[in-house]
């Protein structure tokens, strides 16, 4: 079964395909609104410090895991330690639930891309058209399709000639969108209604400096389980994602240093997302107008501020959408990718078969999730005090329950049962130090373990 397994051709590879999956919708809409959020520069410098030990610990323990068992992340945990099989399924189940609406929000990046490309910006500045598109029975649905079928291309294409060619080429056009967006966000200047100007580089200063006034000890908690949460989106962690990406990494590849470049790759982009975002908002709408958060921060908040820019806006606006397109599709291609391999190692079926089963289970969902906001409308309660529809009980189930227990199994399963030293050994098998091994070893067994139980009971409404 090794000798067939399919594997990345280099670690360059490995870097591009990981980082592409770090490097998604959560990084986009999300890091930007938290970071403004929570105090700016404060939230950032907690994020680079968790990013650093917490983050850097469960990248490593997922990618050495899979790397270590040959095997997607349903049969990885198993084929390390009989009786772990549990984390594996449930390693599986987190992509499998996370898909559906991950396709769906794709099929909106592809309409907003559509109408900014066609010149059409200022109809997507209007009100009510975020809330009419998704509320039409068909067009979402439609838009939805078009994203799914481009990932299901590049997964049946496989690892080489799929998921690792098409990283290659669309990595480097979405650093450079991100770097030009982020550039002309700092020199983005505005002067609103009542004559007040607002610069880009005065929301930069937000973004950057730590504004510690008037910080309680509950708030700085709160903010550093925010940014932890952040992490979990960020690194694709404990989505079964970097098992599967690391069950096709060779053994003499230098995993201590592709684990670090994957690091530093999703955090500047994490970051460059802020500065892309942050600054435009500011100038257009102050402080008040940083507070819209997901779907309204992307598809509502930003088509706004492109329109005021005339015809210059729909320019902008398509060349932000095309670079949310490329994160959204190397982010939902490993998505897909963790339960294909899964399904290929535990039932030794093709790639094709694996595909086939997952992209039905994956398009049906996605079909219910669209019509979640039209004919499958209803409005659900969720514990932490949400409310939500059929996208956001998923998101929650997902990203607020399974996940959080996953990465807590893991920190067991590692730092007690098969010891922290049986990770080291695989980082450095190929025969090259592992760096920050003793912040690994207590991270992994005492740390991490207490900072995802407070996240949690906090993300699950069990503590206030």
């Amino acid at each position: 079964m090794e000798k067939k397994r399919s594997s990345f051709g280099g670690s360059i590879g490995f870097v591009l395909a990981a980082a592409g999956s770090a490097v998604g919708l959560g990084n986009i809409w999300r890091f930007p609104y938290l970071a403004a959020k929570d105090g700016g520069g404060l939230f950032l410098v907690i994020y680079l410090v968790l990013a650093l030990s917490f983050g850097f610990t469960l990248l490593t323990s997922e990618v050495a895991i899979g790397r270590k068992a040959k095997q997607g992340p349903l049969t990885a945990y198993s084929g390390i330690k009989k009786g772990w099989g549990f984390l594996g399924v449930l390693g599986c189940i987190v992509p499998a639930i996370i898909m559906p609406y991950y396709c769906a929000i794709g099929g909106w990046v592809v309409k907003y891309l559509y109408v900014f490309a066609a010149g059409n910006g200022a109809q997507a500045a209007a009100d009510s058209y975020f809330t009419d598109f998704i509320s039409k029975p068909y067009e979402p649905i439609i838009t939805m399709a078009v994203f799914f079928l481009l990932v299901v291309a590049v997964i049946l294409l496989g690892v080489n000639k799929g998921i690792e060619k098409l990283s290659k080429i669309l990595m480097p056009i979405l650093v450079v969108l991100v770097i030009g967006i982020s550039i002309f966000s700092l020199t983005v200047s505005h002067s609103d209604a009542q004559g007040v100007t607002r610069t880009g580089l005065e929301g930069f200063k937000i973004l950057v400096i730590p504004n510690l006034k008037g910080v309680s000890f509950s708030q700085f908690l709160s903010i550093t389980v925010e940014a932890m949460g952040q992490l979990f989106f960020s690194l694709s962690i404990a989505m079964g994602i970097m098992v599967a990406y690391g069950s096709y990494v060779s053994d003499d590849t230098n995993l201590n240093r592709s684990i670090n470049q994957i690091e530093i790759f999703d955090t500047v982009i994490a970051v460059l997302a802020g500065v892309m975002i942050i600054p435009t908002i500011y100038a257009f709408k102050g402080r008040e107008g940083m507070e819209a958060n997901g779907p309204g921060l992307m598809f509502v908040a930003l088509p706004k501020i492109f329109s005021e820019m005339g015809f210059v806006g729909n320019i902008i606006g398509a060349l932000f959408f095309a670079m949310v397109l490329f994160a959204a599709l190397t982010s939902a291609i490993s998505i897909m990718e963790a339960v294909v391999a899964s399904l290929m190692d535990a039932f030794k079926l093709s790639r094709g078969k694996a595909s086939l089963i997952e992209g039905t289970v994956a398009f049906v969902g996605a079909v219910i999730v669209c019509l979640g906001y039209n004919k499958l409308y209803l409005e659900v309660k969720l514990p932490n005090g949400s409310v939500g529809q059929i996208l956001d009980i998923l998101d929650y189930v997902s990203n607020y329950v399974l996940m959080p227990i996953i990465a807590i199994g893991t920190c067991i399963f590692i730092g007690w049962v098969i010891k922290p030293k049986a990770i080291i050994e695989e980082v450095e098998k190929s025969g090259h130090k592992m760096g920050r091994k003793g912040l690994y070893s207590v991270m992994i067994k005492f740390i991490a373990p207490v900072l995802l139980l407070i996240l949690f009971l906090k993300s699950t409404g069990i503590v206030k």
